[in-house]
């Protein structure tokens, strides 16, 4: 064991942390002055859905509070800020946590960056261009059915927007954990498949918390996707396990 191996006290891992929070928060401030200048342009973009139940979607929104305006800027800096940033939140938070996991562990993490910044796309994306559109049209839907004229805050629906899409991001992030602990060898393709009934229970648990409409609809487009992406998990890990089998038997013929 080298001296650059040997463990750090418990004190200075402590400053490494405050270090690494520090950088985190900085590079969500400046991620939030990035975005600042720009939150009238994403106010538009989280608007055009509404397109699909009213066109004019700048006068069906209301500001009925006197810091409505603060309150929507707001919530379009912080998140805008925290998308921007989230690349160098990342590559700080890699930096404090690789030096502690093994090479295994390490190469599972790196590799699947790609795929996390790639399934959150995709769930913002199907967030924004499908479940959005069909919530907005079910919850005006049933506005008409009861015969009450719709004129909603702007503030509750930047907030009803910026949930739904985060939530969809995040949400679509469990197959790339599934398949790290597949390739870490914690689990298995058999049990991932003896466990999809389970899985599948806890996918709609999952879908029913986290979006924010009570619509089923909104439910099960977040939970259908997640299904299938579960069902590729399994087939990624039977072929990670398929592959280790192979080299392992050519590593044992080459040693004979």
């Amino acid at each position: 064991m080298t001296i650059e191996d040997q463990p750090k006290p418990f004190l200075e891992h402590l400053a490494d942390l405050r270090m690494t929070l520090l950088g985190c928060l900085a590079a969500w401030g400046i991620g939030m002055a990035i975005v600042m200048p720009f939150a009238p342009r994403l106010f538009t973009l989280l608007r055009a859905p509404l397109t699909q139940i009213t066109e004019h979607p700048e006068q069906f929104l209301r500001s009925l509070e006197i810091t409505g305006g603060f309150s929507i800027a707001l919530q379009i800096v912080l998140w805008g800020g925290l998308l921007v940033s989230a690349p160098f939140i990342t590559f700080l938070l890699a930096r404090f946590i690789l030096p502690g996991l093994t090479r295994l562990e390490r190469k599972a993490l790196v590799g699947s960056l790609g795929f996390v910044a790639g399934l959150f796309i995709l769930g913002v994306g199907i967030a924004y261009f499908i479940t959005l559109p069909v919530a907005l049209k079910i919850m005006f839907g049933l506005h008409d059915w009861l015969g009450i004229r719709a004129e909603w805050t702007a503030v509750s629906y930047v907030s009803f927007a910026v949930k739904l899409l985060l939530a969809f991001g995040l949400a679509f992030e469990l197959p790339v954990v599934v398949v790290v602990l597949g390739y870490l060898g914690i689990v298995s393709a058999a049990f991932l498949r003896s466990k999809r009934r389970h899985a599948f229970v806890i996918i709609l648990i999952i879908a029913m918390l986290l979006t924010p409409g009570p619509d089923v609809f909104s439910q099960l487009i977040m939970a259908v996707p997640m299904m299938l992406l579960y069902e590729a998990c399994i087939w990624i890990v039977w072929m990670a396990e398929r592959k280790k089998r192979g080299d392992g038997q050519r590593k044992t013929t080459a040693g004979k």
